[in-house]
């Protein structure tokens, strides 16, 4: 696990990205706002993932603070970059993060689930 990034001041955390390797797959557990600066680590850590060929790849958003537009863009990039034989799933759930992949029709591209638990559970 890596340490976290830290905000522009130096201070603050600004997020993390970690891998964790399940049964059937892997989970990409994002915590803090998915923007310009954590965006290159979480497209580091989909290649990451991609290259243990998983069944399934979850990008967990749960503990996520904030959706950007660069992050969306990950997040179809990993869609992408995952390519035939593996599932992509994105775990968000409330206003904060629905709201803009609603917007943008992502919802309609992605498989969203509002749980860990349920993207696992079709694993």
């Amino acid at each position: 696990m890596t340490e976290p990034d830290r905000g522009p001041f130096g201070n603050e955390p600004s997020g993390s990205v970690r891998l964790h390797e399940v049964p059937g797959g892997v989970v990409l557990v994002v915590t803090g706002p998915l923007d310009l600066s954590l965006a290159p680590r979480l497209r580091r850590e989909v290649l990451r993932a991609v290259r243990l060929r998983p069944a399934t790849l979850v990008i967990d958003l749960s503990a996520s603070t904030f959706l950007a537009s660069v992050g969306m863009a990950e997040l179809v990039r990993a869609h992408r970059t995952a390519g035939a034989g593996v599932t992509v799933r994105i775990v968000a759930a409330g206003p904060l993060l629905l709201r803009p992949l609603e917007l943008t029709r992502l919802t309609d591209e992605l498989e969203i689930r509002s749980t860990l638990h349920d993207a696992l559970a079709e694993a």
